[in-house]
């Protein structure tokens, strides 16, 4: 137990001091899994809605795809950016391989289909006959989205929140694509790996705070949108 003790004061140490390795790779795992959400979440929530409301041949193969997508392993989903990106890839050129704009692809990749996903199953658990009267007001596509995305308010957020977990917590991709470099593209969950790996427990348990607290603030953000205007809120 003495040894726990020591780790957690360590660790408070750690976290009081705030220095401005721990400020950078906050500030970088921000940037990287914020801009990765908005990405995933701009192209993924209105494909989904779309998806949910819309009815053609092969649309099952599609739905699959997405299903298939929400649960791809993060290290597959590295490794095909880290091909894409290698000096002698088909974006290699590009030179964005161990840059924060590579663990963005990435992380967007991962993001995409739970925002999908989850915006599909927000549209699928409206009333079949709200979507059916929608189509049947022959609504341009952005106004029929817009509709949509208003009713299945709840579930557009949640699609948001669920995104944004999948990848501020996500480990391998970002190790792949990013190397983990210090000062560069190290952020709090490579990091926790990297002080775990030196034994330095109470650096890793700091990050595992901030990392928490992170994810807590902003889900509880999305949250208070979700349940904002309920009676019982």
């Amino acid at each position: 137990m003495e040894f726990i003790f020591d780790a957690v004061a360590d660790g408070i140490s750690y976290l009081i001091e705030f220095g401005p390795d721990l400020r950078g790779i906050v500030a970088l795992t921000l940037v990287v899994s914020l801009s990765a959400t908005l990405i995933g979440s701009t192209i993924g929530v209105p494909t989904g809605l779309w998806l949910g409301q819309a009815r053609f041949r092969g649309r099952w193969l599609i739905v699959m795809m997405v299903n298939v997508g929400m649960g791809i392993p993060p290290v597959l989903a590295g490794l095909f950016v880290l091909l894409l990106l290698w000096g002698d890839g088909p974006l290699g050129g590009l030179e964005l391989l161990f840059t924060p704009t590579a663990m963005i692809i990435v992380q967007s990749i991962l993001a995409l289909p739970i925002a999908i996903g989850v915006s599909l199953a927000a549209v699928a658990s409206l009333a079949p006959a709200a979507t059916e009267q929608l189509r049947a007001f022959h609504l341009t596509l952005p106004g029929r989205l817009r509709i949509l995305a208003s009713e299945a308010r709840v579930g557009v957020l949640a699609a948001v929140a669920a995104a944004f977990g999948r990848v501020i917590a996500e480990v391998g991709a970002v190790l792949i694509v990013g190397g983990n470099i210090a000062g560069e593209t190290r952020v709090l969950t490579t990091a926790i790996v990297q002080e775990t790996r030196q034994a330095r427990f109470g650096a890793a348990i700091a990050l595992g705070i901030v990392l928490l607290v992170l994810s807590t603030f902003v889900n509880g953000g999305l949250t208070w949108l979700q349940t904002r205007g309920d009676a019982d809120a």
